[in-house]
């Protein structure tokens, strides 16, 4: 309810935004109190699908939990999951094939495009645009089917193995991958001319849910949200990891803050990715895809160590502690969409309500890395 001080000035009311899964990306719950339609305070409830990854880590081995990583951010289900991996060799120093490697960059690309393609027709379907939604998720159902074919699944990815992945790719594997590519492009200039320049979505969109370079680095937003903020910050390149220093691509900037400027950020990510991709299928040596020798348990040296990937919303990082088992002391998650999320209530106030879902959308949460 409102104080003394706001009713002296109108009537302030609180208003429940959920807790509901449709237009919230998850389940979320906005406690969003109004003087009429504007938004005076905003304060997220979170912790509705909490399933406790980190406590699991700690009572499972470090190959048992593998599975578990695509869990926490289904999106980035394959960033996670080879991100993981990756941590884990950098702690016991294993080799990952030269194959491997290009093979976990183009999976990874291929993810961090359905995951924006995802967010692309669902921000827009939470604007009203259906047309939109129907078409991406049509491009979105190619790369789903491209990654099922070498790892069995569509959205929690389970292909990383300590050293390298499950399964080699073949020549399909690689030439529905360069079609996608090809079609992609085209669908990103219709999409140019039925989205970005559409003057429904720009007045939406600009100047709206601004969050300052001083407001990013206080809650320490990362991924689009940041780099639509004037901070050029990309784990690919400002700590690179997975062979990312071998690829010729740019990290995307623009100083607006703006929702539009985190909508043009995601749609030049595209883009990006797929020079990404491009540069990898073409480089992809011949070779094994593990390491021929391997030890038979994974043992944590004494210690604590991080290690952090560019998922699909930001810098995902993993906080580990060793005492020489297979099985973590502790395993903290550093997740983008908790800090991006944290700077909302800030960036909401003042705003009006009808632009909640908006500037909300527009940072591409996803509640169960939150609640994970």
């Amino acid at each position: 309810m409102s104080s003394e001080a706001d009713a002296e000035d109108g009537e302030v009311y609180s208003l429940n935004m959920g807790p509901q899964h449709p237009s919230m990306h998850g389940v979320l719950r906005l406690v969003l109190d109004l003087r009429g339609e504007e938004v005076i305070r905003a304060k997220p409830v979170i912790g509705y699908s909490h399933r406790a990854h980190e406590k699991m880590a700690e009572n499972r081995n470090t190959l048992q939990f593998l599975p578990n990583t695509s869990r926490i951010d289904y999106l980035s289900g394959m960033i996670y999951n080879l991100g993981y991996c990756q941590a884990i060799e950098k702690l016991l120093d294993i080799d990952v094939p030269e194959r491997a490697i290009y093979i976990r960059v183009i999976a990874n690309e291929l993810n961090r495009i359905a995951s924006h393609l995802l967010w692309f027709g669902t921000f827009l379907l939470d604007l009203g645009g259906i047309t939109p939604f129907l078409y991406s998720f049509d491009d979105r159902e190619e790369i789903l089917d491209i990654l099922d074919q070498v790892t069995g699944s569509r959205l929690t990815y389970c292909y990383g193995r300590f050293g390298g992945v499950t399964w080699d790719v073949d020549a399909t594997f690689l030439a529905r991958t360069t079609a996608f590519l090809a079609r992609i492009r085209e669908r990103l200039h219709m999409y140019k001319q039925l989205v970005t320049d559409n003057i429904i979505l720009r007045e939406r969109c600009i100047g709206v849910g601004v969050i300052s370079t001083e407001l990013a680095k206080s809650y320490g937003v990362t991924g689009p949200s940041l780099r639509a903020s004037g901070i050029a910050y990309d784990v690919r390149v400002a700590e690179p990891y997975g062979g990312y220093d071998r690829f010729d691509f740019e990290v995307p900037v623009l100083h607006e803050g703006d929702t539009m400027a985190r909508f043009h950020i995601r749609i030049r990510e595209i883009e990006e990715s797929c020079k990404i991709i491009e540069q990898a299928i073409e480089a992809i040596p011949e070779g094994d895809i593990l390491p021929k020798k391997m030890p038979k348990r994974f043992k944590l040296p004494e210690g604590e160590s991080y290690f952090a990937v560019e998922s699909a919303r930001g810098h995902f990082g993993m906080y580990i502690v060793g005492d020489g088992s297979d099985i973590p002391v502790k395993l903290k998650l550093r997740t983008p969409s908790f800090s991006n999320l944290s700077a909302m209530p800030e960036t909401l106030a003042g705003t009006m309500l009808a632009d909640t879902i908006a500037i909300v959308g527009s940072i591409d949460v996803v509640m169960p890395e939150i609640d994970r």
